[in-house]
């Protein structure tokens, strides 16, 4: 009597719910495969209008979380699920939800303002909350940057909107700023050329603008000159260190002294 209790629970169960839980899985099938051609789609459609590839993964994110939740919302209905009620109750959670999550609601409206301001786009360089790096993408909540020692850093889009960014790669070139000491003893004139020739050689220094070399400082034991060569934002890392070891080259062909600390030994006589 016992198992024949059991399955006819079964039945009832499978007769009142049995097509509801298949209507729900075919319309979740049905729903993600409709979800993918629109996205597919709009996708597409940004791609013809030349949106920039940051606005569209993030519009691409947002729409996509949204469809999905009206997927879910269809589904619950489906089985029976008061959609008035369900509205009330999200409304209820979203609220509770939104109390708890202030700073993940923060980094939303967070993206969207760097959506809207656009302060830099993927592939800048950029520096901000203590970071230097390539923007490698743009979310919803965070903004993912890829540092020069290949580390992946992810800022929450909040604190990255509301403060200092420093976008390096905005007008396309660098200044190289350099400090190169000689010897008082060294010609200053003798000395820019040599300095000036080492920048002018150099295919990756830009010529507009124009290199520059000045004498910056006379320092206690050297004559320090400012040398402003200026490259691309990809070159700048190349022209820094081209230009400081072909610096050490010319001079030391021109016979020109980089002057060094040297130690003093004071003796004592007893």
């Amino acid at each position: 009597m016992e198992v024949q209790n059991w399955i006819d629970k079964g039945v009832e169960f499978l007769s009142t719910y049995g097509l509801k839980v298949i209507g729900a899985i075919a319309i979740w099938i049905i729903g993600s495969w409709v979800i993918k051609k629109i996205m597919k789609t709009i996708s597409k459609v940004m791609a013809k209008r030349n949106y920039e590839e940051s606005l569209q993964k993030f519009l691409l994110n947002l729409v996509g979380w949204v469809l999905k939740i009206l997927l879910i919302v269809t589904i619950l209905g489906n089985l029976g699920v008061e959609t008035t009620s369900f509205a009330a109750i999200l409304a209820a959670a979203g609220l509770a939800i939104g109390m708890a999550l202030q700073g993940s609601l923060g980094n939303f409206a967070g993206g969207v303002l760097l959506m809207i301001f656009k302060p830099f786009k993927i592939g800048d360089l950029i520096e901000a909350q203590g970071e230097l790096g390539v923007v490698k993408e743009i979310e919803i909540f965070t903004t993912k940057v890829l540092t020069p020692t290949n580390k992946e850093v992810i800022i929450p889009n909040g604190i990255l909107s509301n403060g200092n960014i420093t976008n390096y790669s905005t007008e396309g070139k660098l200044r190289v700023d350099l400090t190169i000491g000689v010897s008082y003893d060294a010609d200053i004139k003798q000395t820019k050329d040599v300095l000036m020739k080492v920048l002018t050689d150099n295919p990756k220094v830009l010529s507009e603008p124009a290199p520059t070399v000045n004498v910056s400082e006379l320092a206690d034991s050297s004559v320090n000159f400012a040398v402003r060569p200026w490259s691309s934002v990809a070159d700048y890392w190349d022209v820094y260190f081209e230009t400081t070891e072909n610096v050490k080259e010319a001079l030391d062909a021109a016979g020109i002294e980089i002057p060094y600390p040297h130690s003093v030994e004071i003796h004592k006589e007893n």
